[in-house]
């Protein structure tokens, strides 16, 4: 647990230093002017459309459950397990929601290897929601398909490789003869590729995908709100890109939680192709991430206390530690 909140406090202190950069770079000034204007309720409303992302998200989750045939688990404690990953959402990739697998394991027994692949089924189908909202947000102006097309290729690449069998075996293979740590986890992904490749059957990506879709159209609505905070009159196709672009692109590219990388998308589009005055973009961009981002990993620590109240030996030491650092 401890390890934890040293890894969250060193990501909010990056994510205080891009956006001490970000708002140098935009003019304090410029900053401290487009706050004057800016309505606060838009805030708030950005927050509920956030919380509303993770419910239609928890959705997902508890259907991924069902597919593995995971049953009896209590829907409040399901609920709260799945907040719980968000403590872990500004890591690589979001991979440290694998969190949630730990506190299922811990609080119902239930193997961390049989779940554990959630984590990349929901990643997937969240980048294939992505895509069509990129692809919605693009029409109208000359540019946009090309990170549709990306994304795509992305999606398409995963899919092929994990519905064959032969292709992922003989990549498992490949991994389990690199030397060192690396090649130990071989035996795992083996036993975790069962569950991944029934959560990836085109059958089953269907309500999955349309979850996604509809859980991150709430958080682009998100950023269209704070913008009519501030007077703006973006559309909201065009902020549905801005936000959806800069979500995969620091989805991408392997930093804690896209931070540098998601802000500088977000603020460089809402700049260049949505005419937003500098100063406006940086405020918009940093309450964006307050609303989504940073409120997240709060709710994530609420729901990780609320559960720990309910199951006092959860992250305990316990004789279930060792088989738990195995999965």
């Amino acid at each position: 647990m401890k390890t934890t909140i040293r890894k969250v406090l060193f990501a909010m202190l990056l994510g205080v230093g891009v956006y001490f950069g970000l708002a140098l770079y935009s003019g304090l000034d410029k900053l401290r002017d487009s706050l004057a204007v800016f309505r606060p309720e838009s805030f708030l409303i950005a927050c509920g459309l956030a919380f509303g992302n993770y419910v239609l998200r928890f959705f997902k989750w508890e259907y991924y459950l069902a597919r593995l045939e995971i049953r009896g688990v209590p829907k409040l404690d399901s609920f709260l397990t799945f907040l719980s990953g968000f403590v872990l959402t500004v890591t690589p990739g979001k991979v440290g929601e694998v969190f949630k697998s730990l506190v299922l394991f811990e609080t119902q027994g239930v193997p961390m290897t049989k779940t554990a692949p959630i984590v990349v089924a929901e990643r997937a189908t969240d980048v294939i929601g992505i895509v069509a909202l990129i692809v919605f947000g693009s029409l109208g102006f000359e540019g946009g398909l090309v990170w549709a097309g990306i994304g795509s290729a992305l999606v398409l690449a995963l899919l092929v490789i994990v519905g064959n069998k032969k292709l992922s075996m003989s990549l498992i293979e490949l991994v389990a003869r690199i030397p060192g740590r690396v090649g130990t986890i071989a035996p795992k992904l083996e036993a975790a590729y069962g569950s991944l490749a029934t959560m990836l059957r085109p059958r089953n990506l269907i309500v999955p995908s349309m979850l996604s879709a509809a859980a991150w159209t709430l958080e682009c609505l998100a950023l269209w709100v704070l913008l009519r905070g501030f007077g703006q009159t973006t559309s909201l196709p065009l902020a549905t890109f801005f936000y959806a672009t800069s979500t995969l692109i620091g989805a991408i590219i392997p930093v804690p939680g896209g931070l540098g990388v998601t802000e500088s998308a977000l603020m460089g589009q809402m700049t260049t192709l949505g005419g937003v005055e500098k100063g406006i973009a940086t405020a918009a961009m940093i309450l964006v991430r307050f609303a989504t981002l940073w409120f997240a990993v709060v709710v994530g620590f609420l729901a990780l206390t609320w559960m720990k109240r309910r199951h006092p030996g959860l992250l305990a030491e316990s004789p279930k530690a060792p088989e738990s650092s195995e999965a």
